[in-house]
């Protein structure tokens, strides 16, 4: 049996192959009755479109790059599957490429994928200054969106949390439940977010304890530093000289310090409270469940796809739009003292989103 062609659709539903075309593209008003006689012919005759046909015709491949930093942080297929909603929603395809945390296999990707003819490229860059130069020279030939973190001003549109917000949602939320000894759990600053929030971390917690912005411990964003993390700052320690509160700079550490503090015998939230940053599946499985700053990720990846359609393709010249969502504070067990009850919750955002351009 040979392939169904336009041409069969066209004799099928009685109507021109411009008309078809018109209907399958949705690129021109058709009448309701014209457009339902050729999707009709289209169903019975099982006609599929030729992508690399129509690909060639109109320069576009209808594919989106996407290059992750670790595809095994959990944070991140949430985000992939909220970005590929919004982009099959539009009949994109992505296709994804993982770097392992590395600059120079990122920018092997990117290279890659530019070859591979997509149409634009998302990318949530390994390294601030070291994936700066790749993202750059892909800005520059065809629509580029950072995603959750940045490579610094004016290289291309980005869209993120606004992490200083959320760290004061955690200060705030510590603050009223009379911790005072805080410590920061963080990652090095390697990559913007990290960054990001240690500085609002050590810009807030000044106000509750003077010593707290030096207590911080830097490793990664993984669990196994998160159990590190709390024998460096928990372990071998006198009372009065522990920490009342873990703040972590993700859910991952947090879950680490959760587990190792539990292996030590340790008092959650008692003694000491653990909060995280970003809300992933496993922060509510936690025992204690923990306390976190959940990222509107459905709101990042339409936003992410906003921007593309914002900078089409030859239009990459032009000021850089910067946008930052405000993130929400699920509060758990992790920091409810045993005298009070605990009732999970969310506590509203701060403020709206924010757009900048550059």
């Amino acid at each position: 049996m040979t392939d169904v062609t336009l041409h069969d659709v066209a004799r099928a539903s009685g109507c021109s192959v411009s008309t078809v075309s018109r209907v399958l593209a949705g690129s021109r008003p058709v009448g309701a009755a014209t457009a339902a006689r050729v999707r009709k012919a289209v169903e019975d005759l099982g006609y599929r479109p030729n992508h690399v046909a129509r690909a060639l015709r109109s320069r576009s491949t209808g594919t989106i790059g996407l290059v992750l930093p670790q595809i095994t942080n959990p944070f991140y297929p949430a985000l992939v599957r909220e970005l590929t909603y919004a982009l099959h929603a539009d009949g994109r395809a992505v296709l994804l490429a993982d770097c392992d945390d590395d600059p120079k296999a990122e920018a092997g990707h990117i290279a890659a994928l530019l070859d591979r003819q997509v149409d634009a490229l998302l990318v949530i860059p390994a390294h601030e200054q070291h994936s700066r130069t790749a993202v750059a020279a892909a800005a520059a030939r065809v629509p580029l969106v950072l995603l959750d973190r940045g490579c610094g001003p004016g290289v291309a549109d980005s869209v993120a949390v606004d992490n200083s917000a959320g760290m004061a949602l955690v200060l705030d939320h510590l603050a009223a439940e009379g911790r005072r000894r805080l410590c920061f759990v963080g990652a090095s600053g390697t990559a913007s977010a990290a960054a990001e929030r240690r500085a609002a971390y050590e810009a807030g917690a000044g106000a509750l304890d003077p010593e707290a912005p030096g207590r911080v411990a830097l490793g990664d964003f993984s669990a196994a530093w998160g159990r590190a993390a709390v024998d460096r700052v928990w372990t071998g320690r006198p009372a009065a000289q522990r920490p009342d509160a873990l703040v972590c700079a993700n859910d991952l550490i947090a879950v680490g310090a959760l587990q190792r503090l539990r292996q030590l015998g340790a008092d959650v939230p008692g003694e000491v409270a653990v909060t995280g940053f970003d809300d992933i599946p496993l922060a509510d499985l936690a025992d204690p469940a923990v306390t976190t700053v959940r990222q509107p990720v459905a709101e990042l990846a339409a936003e992410a796809a906003r921007l593309l359609d914002r900078r089409p393709v030859g239009e990459q010249a032009g000021p850089r739009r910067s946008i930052r969502l405000a993130p929400r504070l699920v509060v758990r067990a992790s920091t409810s003292r045993p005298s009070a009850p605990h009732t999970p919750k969310s506590v509203p955002r701060t403020r709206p989103e924010t757009e900048t351009v550059q």
